[in-house]
């Protein structure tokens, strides 16, 4: 087998994973995914952290004396600049393949999984199943056409509800008490496939997306562990049922411009949108700090990181827009009669600091929420 596309991909990486030496260490260490003629060929894609988190299961799975399936290729992200330095690195998938010794030149990074030295290279492998976990690209039809038995993919939500690319984000934003992880086969439209299987989760009006994402995917994959022999089997096909499309919601990708808060709204919403874009973009707002000895005011932009609904009915402040503080936290005013209690803050280029911190911090200053 050709694997040049996937290596000439990695060795334009200045990392230690990725020199000669540490490929030749990870070809060698196949033997951690042993191939066997009469185990099912399964492939991986994904990408970020929680995506690893899935691999990791998989992974160990597959090295079960009684596993009927290998992990016999690895599709993720190309590798790019993550951190502050913009130091090009792999994927979160690239590097956790890596590290438990996974074979360098089965570790495909293609731009586009439409590309045609990719799919060549892919169809190669003659893989039975691939299964998705938040890849990130678009699957053609000539790539959904290669594993005999389809593509699988771990979708945080109670499908048809929120289709699309942030599905935990747009639920908690919506202040949703129930969500899940389903199982559903890939077709060309959106997350529309049928559905192999589905398991809810009930919470709390605190949990934040970062921590939800994991959670889901968890149980995603004792799910997928659970469902791997009747997929192979192909009686899931004949079990999944087919989404009702009457009932799909949508969950746009998340922007950037998104994540600034508007105190004229009611605290809930806003609270809302604070759980749902922890982690990115979060949640960024503008306040008055007004120095009353010096009788000048500044504008200070802040990253609101920990909240919730304050619900004392007097609430201080509403009428000249002051910014209070009780019992370690800041209390803002907002839309109809609404205060948000902000647990912790962070300010450009700074850490997080608890409100206490903060407001000792401003030395007798007042604040004064602003108007977008």
């Amino acid at each position: 087998m050709h694997h040049s596309f996937m290596l000439r991909r990695f060795s334009c990486l200045p990392t230690p994973s990725f020199s000669s030496s540490a490929v030749v260490f990870s070809t060698s260490a196949a033997t951690l995914a042993p191939s066997s003629a009469n185990k099912k060929k399964l492939v991986f894609l994904g990408s970020p952290p929680v995506s690893a988190s899935v691999l990791e299961t998989l992974l160990d799975a597959s090295n079960a004396a009684d596993s009927i399936f290998e992990v016999a290729a690895i599709v993720t992200q190309p590798p790019s600049g993550r951190d502050r330095g913009r130091k090009v690195m792999p994927s979160p998938v690239a590097q956790h393949a890596l590290d438990r010794g996974f074979p360098a030149d089965l570790i495909f990074t293609p731009v586009k999984a439409s590309e045609e030295a990719f799919l060549t290279n892919f169809s190669a492998i003659e893989p039975e199943l691939c299964i998705t976990a938040a890849y990130g690209n678009i699957l053609p039809t000539k790539f959904l056409k290669i594993p005999s038995l389809g593509t699988v993919n771990i979708h945080p939500s109670l499908l048809p509800l929120y289709r699309g690319a942030a599905p935990v984000q747009r639920a908690l934003q919506d202040g949703v008490k129930e969500t899940g992880v389903s199982l559903a086969f890939t077709v060309r439209a959106l997350d529309a496939g049928p559905i192999i299987a589905c398991e809810k989760m009930e919470i709390d009006d605190h949990i934040k997306a970062p921590e939800l994402l994991d959670l889901l995917f968890a149980r995603g994959s004792r799910l997928l562990l659970q469902e791997l022999p009747s997929i192979f089997d192909g009686s899931a096909n004949t079990k999944a049922q087919a989404q009702d499309d009457s009932k799909a919601t949508s969950a746009p990708k998340i922007t950037q411009e998104e994540s600034w808060l508007s105190f004229e709204q009611e605290a809930l919403i806003l609270h809302n949108k604070v759980r749902a874009f922890a982690g990115w973009p979060g949640t960024r707002a503008r306040i008055a700090v007004i120095d009353e000895k010096s009788d000048k005011c500044s504008e200070l932009e802040i990253k609101i990181i920990s909240s919730r609904v304050y619900h004392i009915n007097d609430v201080q402040g509403s009428k000249d827009d002051e910014v209070t503080f009780r019992k370690g936290s800041l209390i803002i005013p907002c839309g109809r009669n609404t205060a948000l209690e902000v647990l912790e803050v962070q300010l450009p280029g700074k850490k997080v600091v608890n409100a206490a911190a903060f407001w000792n911090g401003l030395r007798g200053q007042k604040l004064k929420k602003l108007r977008l």
